[in-house]
């Protein structure tokens, strides 16, 4: 195997690992899904910097007005897509809601031929067709978690958003080619800190247990700004088909974290559903079914 694909390889199953547990470090923060985002996006913004500084990628005139605002834009996508994500983890279950919101390639590709113009074929119709019915699988199979603290299909419709956020966050990203990526995260997780002070419980931090700051420092670190950087590092020296498949390792890490962690594990309807989904995405992404050009 070229020592790129292999190294690349290694930084991509790292970065599903870890972004895999999140819902772990999110119920066992102990904090409001407001609090938790905005300290994730704190600590992850101070490790951003610090990585942006040793890259060399905070050069003036490195980043015209025009592309801040669409980066500062795409923060606030990505800023919301978390806290409804994370809302819909104690409602739904990390593993159901992270399979849900494993349906947002399909969301990106139905913006992409909104707002790019990009052509959606009879091959992408059959595999979003999937998708639909295995969402609809996990939806009809109610299971709330044991930490649940909400209702099941306002998790679900949660986990939608948080991915139709992603989307359009990913959209935005399209059009900030050749700007250094950790650059545009530095600038989404500032978006969020400047976003959520006013509405975060920022008196009450004294308060907060020490394992409660471990659980937050961590998603801010390890979750957010070592996450990125192995994350765009695999992504630029990966095919497209390899990045793709190694990217189903987050939900199915979910799952296991869910159950292992909380003894929570989907019924036989949710496994059908969440494997139509993942099966449904590879399709696409791979091309399956697709005809050879002529």
């Amino acid at each position: 195997m070229d020592n790129q694909i292999k190294h690349g390889s290694f930084e991509m199953t790292a970065a599903m690992l870890i972004s895999g547990t999140i819902g772990w470090f999110v119920l066992m923060s102990g904090q409001p899904v407001l609090n938790v985002v905005f300290w994730r996006c704190a600590f992850g913004a101070v490790t951003l910097l610090l990585i942006c500084m040793v890259m060399g990628v905070l050069r003036p005139g490195s980043l015209s007005w025009p592309r801040f605002a669409w980066a500062l834009i795409s923060g606030l996508a990505v800023v919301a897509n978390w806290l409804l994500l994370f809302a819909a983890y104690s409602r739904a279950s990390i593993g159901v809601a992270t399979a849900v919101y494993n349906v947002q390639p399909f969301m990106l590709v139905i913006l992409g031929a909104i707002f790019l113009g990009e052509r959606i074929t009879l091959n992408i119709i059959a595999w979003l067709s999937l998708a639909f019915i295995g969402m609809l699988a996990i939806v009809q199979q109610q299971s709330v978690p044991s930490y649940g603290g909400g209702d099941y299909i306002e998790g679900i419709v949660l986990s939608l958003g948080a991915a139709f956020l992603y989307a359009v966050a990913a959209i935005i990203i399209k059009r900030l080619s050749g700007t250094a990526p950790h650059l545009i995260a530095l600038i989404q997780v500032c978006a969020g800190v400047l976003l959520l002070a006013p509405f975060a419980q920022l008196s009450a931090a004294p308060e907060i247990a020490g394992f409660s700051w471990l659980m937050l420092l961590t998603l801010g670190v390890v979750h957010t700004g070592l996450m990125y950087v192995l994350l765009y590092g695999g992504i630029q020296k990966l095919p497209t088909a390899l990045t793709g498949a190694l990217s189903f390792i987050y939900p199915i890490v979910a799952i296991v974290v869910d159950w292992v962690a909380f003894g929570h594990s989907l019924q036989w309807l949710q496994w059908l559903g969440a494997a139509a989904i993942f099966l449904a995405v590879a399709g696409m992404r791979q091309g399956w079914g697709a005809r050879p050009a002529v």
